[in-house]
């Protein structure tokens, strides 16, 4: 343990050492405050529709009354297809109030990484946004889930719903064919409604989610996330900002939710933060389309919270209408999920008036470790300091100790550390010591004042824009392609993305080509795991034991 914890002398004032998680047994007791608190505040506000926290209250109800009728046993998985839209939060909270457990899947993701989430997790039901349900139809038939509930994007809208409805339709026309049998959402809250709903007695030891990553090596697996975890990131994230809030707590907050929601960082620090300041969450369904999104920050001057990874402000600072962007509100800027550019973080406080406040953390710690203070007054390309109750060491590769400014790998120990990963006990006592302490395979400094800095990363994991990516993974979908003979892939640095995956391939077959491989790698995954640099090469470097060597391909 780290007995001197530099960094508590550098805590802002009012930011507690420690913090209590006595008096709540769950999330939902969390946020069921703010509903009896704020029952008449926006909660979310989407496409123009806004809705309140009474009827989050009552849809997120309805929908774990239908869960209930269909006899799941407590601590059931459920899957949730949904980029940031209304649905997503009433079926997430729905979920959590029913007694089950949160499988939130990318609603990018092929037919492939589909199936493995589902059949790793052992969902039960996958709740899905139509226009992502072709995916879905890919493995229909292959008995993963005992139900499918799918909503449209005109669905739980109330009396503007009609409107969107019209848009529904249209859209509609775009959407691939699927067949498969399913319920409608609406049909499920009906059901739900008609029903009622009886509150389950839930425990802070009982599972939440099944947070899905790459952890440090290999395969996509979940990382399993208690009441508690959550519970208390929400609270360590919460003490960590209201110094920068405490004098806006008469008028309601508004949160940016720009990322999708079904990733940690904007789940915990958008979602349910948000929501446990009874906050309206202003919902980005598609953050990809910069000009649609500039127009809606612009519609949206009064935004106080605006979480982002580097790509996002990138994006916006470098198109030229951001220039008309006014956000005289924005009290942080907080940048998360991948590493933060000085660049990037100056023009954006030149703009914004505001710095970003870069962050770190992971899937297994739910996700936040460090951060810099809200009144940070530049970019420090540091990741802050560990937040309450969260320990934080610097070890060499024989688990000591190293002195302040020396390399190592950070290593994690606080409330907010998964409980391990799911169905994989090997894999947990590897990445958690018998201390406690979760091993990040990420390499960092700590300075005599307790800031930490990433310096690399231990493992060849590839971060484009944000997302995780393993090389593994690649290689053996690759490896399948007819016509390849080895293959291996590794990051190659990108102006706007940090990194982009470039794969070296041994070709079987001679009239394999570039656009061959690009293609199947299309059909095979979602965008930001593919590709964008294949090298053909006649052989591998590789070492006595034949393992091939990735850091030889680097030097090519």
């Amino acid at each position: 343990m780290n007995a001197q914890k530099p960094w508590l002398k550098n805590y802002l004032e009012g930011v507690p050492h420690e913090i209590d998680l006595v008096g709540h047994a769950s999330i939902i007791e969390l946020l069921e405050e703010s509903f009896s608190k704020y029952p008449e505040r926006i909660a979310i506000e989407s496409m123009g529709h806004v809705i309140s926290y009474r009827q989050l209250d009552i849809l997120s109800k309805d929908f774990a009354a239908y869960l209930q009728t269909l006899g799941l046993e407590p601590g059931s998985r459920i899957g949730i297809m949904f980029p940031n839209v209304p649905q997503y939060c009433i079926a997430m909270l729905g979920t959590l109030r029913a007694g089950h457990v949160v499988v939130n899947i990318n609603p990018l993701y092929t037919a492939r990484e589909l199936e493995h989430q589902l059949q790793d997790s052992g969902a039960s039901i996958l709740v899905i946004l139509e226009n992502f349900a072709h995916v879905y139809q890919e493995i229909a038939d292959h008995g993963l889930v005992k139900r499918v509930i799918v909503s449209s994007l005109g669905e739980t809208l109330g009396p503007k719903g009609v409107i969107i409805n019209l848009v529904a339709r249209h859209i509609k026309k775009l959407i691939p064919h699927w067949s498969f049998p399913c319920v409608k959402l609406n049909q499920a809250l009906k059901i739900g409604a008609g029903h009622g709903f009886t509150k389950p007695d839930l425990s802070p030891e009982d599972i939440a989610f099944l947070q899905y990553t790459g952890g440090t090596t290999g395969v996509s697996k979940g990382a399993v996330l208690l009441h508690r975890n959550i519970l208390a990131n929400i609270l360590q994230i919460e003490s960590w900002l209201d110094p920068a809030l405490k004098n806006r707590y008469e008028q309601q907050l508004v949160f940016l939710c720009a990322l999708p929601m079904t990733h940690i960082f904007a789940l915990t620090a958008c979602g349910l933060l948000g929501m446990r300041k009874g906050a309206k969450l202003l919902l980005v369904a598609n953050p990809r389309d910069i000009p649609a999104f500039i127009k809606l920050l612009m519609k949206n001057p009064d935004i106080n919270i605006f979480p982002g990874v580097n790509t996002l402000f990138h994006a916006l600072i470098h198109h030229p209408e951001f220039k008309k962007v006014k956000l005289p509100n924005l009290l942080v800027t907080i940048g998360g999920g991948m590493a933060v550019l000085k660049k990037t973080a100056d023009l954006w406080q030149r703009l914004m008036g505001v710095p970003i406040a870069q962050g770190y953390g992971l899937s297994e710690t739910s996700p936040v470790v460090c951060v810099n203070t809200p009144f940070v007054k530049e970019f420090t390309g540091s990741i802050g300091m560990p937040v309450p109750s969260t320990d934080v060491l610097i070890l060499d590769d024989d688990g000591v100790e190293v002195p302040f400014g020396s390399p190592g790998e950070i290593c994690i120990k606080g409330p907010q550390v998964m409980a391990g990963y799911w169905n994989r006990p090997e894999e947990t006592e590897q990445f958690i010591t018998p201390e406690g302490y979760f091993k990040s395979g990420d390499i960092g400094i700590m300075s005599p004042e307790g800031y930490v800095q990433i310096v690399d990363r231990k493992k060849d994991m590839i971060v484009v824009a944000g997302f995780k990516v393993f090389p593994n993974e690649i290689e053996e979908v690759i490896s399948l392609m007819p016509g390849v003979r080895e293959c291996a892939v590794i990051g190659f640095p990108h102006r706007k993305l940090g990194e982009i995956v470039k794969a070296y391939i041994v070709k079987d077959k001679s009239e394999l080509t570039e656009a061959d491989v690009i293609q199947y790698c299309r059909d095979q995954m979602t965008s930001y795991k593919r590709p964008r640099k294949i090298a053909f090469i006649d052989e591998m470097p590789k070492s006595n034991v034949g393992k091939i060597l990735r850091r030889h391909l680097r030097d090519l």
